[in-house]
């Protein structure tokens, strides 16, 4: 039952941000295959987001075994928690009364989060926070509107500037924000940043589907199968059927 219940509280803020305005979204173009970007997403995840989010489908040996990554080196740099072990679920120490008391509502698990949003929006959510004092943590988000949580990458990136276009809507100026410019405080370029977070997002799609990969050459195979097999029925068919036409 715990297990529907963090799924469907993940997918309410999509559910929400269905009904709202449409923002264009950038591609992520992530890479599955990549094996260096899954670790540094890893690695990212780990250090910016598993504090208040969970990954709690997931094990660490698992993952440390699909990327690529050496049991001494999972336990050294990616389990921060002491007792952990890496068999466990990759479950963080924030409870849910501690974490309803700080943000409101407990910070969803990000296991599925990528199947749940999609990457691109993950992607474009994750490069569109910007400057808001009006804000509970002094930032917004363009793609998720008085989002609710604090920009948790500014050490990468900083917090970017908004900026704002003017529109006439029914005579009245009406001005939004579209976009968003650098101020260069982080430790990050734009271009750096964007290639963290796409290693970022990598890591999430993997996350939501481990078997992806394995899967499609799965498909393959069976794809090859089904056309070598309707070659011998064709030829099994003409060979019954000669002697009746």
């Amino acid at each position: 039952m715990k297990k529907w219940i963090v799924i469907l509280f993940a997918m309410l803020p999509s559910l929400a941000m269905a009904a709202g305005a449409k923002v264009p979204l950038d591609k992520a173009n992530n890479d599955l295959t990549d094996q260096a970007s899954l670790q540094n997403g890893a690695k990212l995840f780990m250090n910016y987001c598993f504090a208040c989010h969970s990954a709690q489908y997931q094990r660490y040996e698992r993952v440390g075994r699909d990327i690529g990554i050496p049991t001494d080196l999972l336990k050294e740099n990616l389990i921060f928690d002491p007792e952990a072990k890496v068999g466990d679920l990759m479950e963080n120490a924030m409870s849910e009364d501690s974490a309803a008391k700080w943000f409101g509502a407990p910070p969803p698990d990000l296991t599925l989060v990528a199947r749940v949003r999609g990457t691109d929006w993950l992607y474009t959510y994750l490069r569109s926070f910007y400057a808001d004092p009006s804000r509970p943590f002094g930032v917004n988000n363009i793609v998720f509107p008085s989002v609710g949580m604090p920009h948790v990458l500014e050490e990468l990136q900083g917090i970017p500037s908004p900026v704002y276009e003017t529109h006439i809507v029914d005579g009245q100026e009406v001005t939004k924000v579209v976009g968003v410019e650098s101020t260069g405080t982080g430790e990050l370029n734009r271009e750096e940043y964007d290639n963290a977070v796409r290693d970022l997002v990598n890591f999430l799609e993997y996350s939501g589907d481990p078997v992806k990969l394995e899967r499609h050459a799965l498909g393959w195979w069976a794809m090859a199968f089904l056309v070598i097999f309707t070659i011998v029925v064709v030829l099994l068919k003409k060979e019954y059927w000669r002697d009746v036409h």
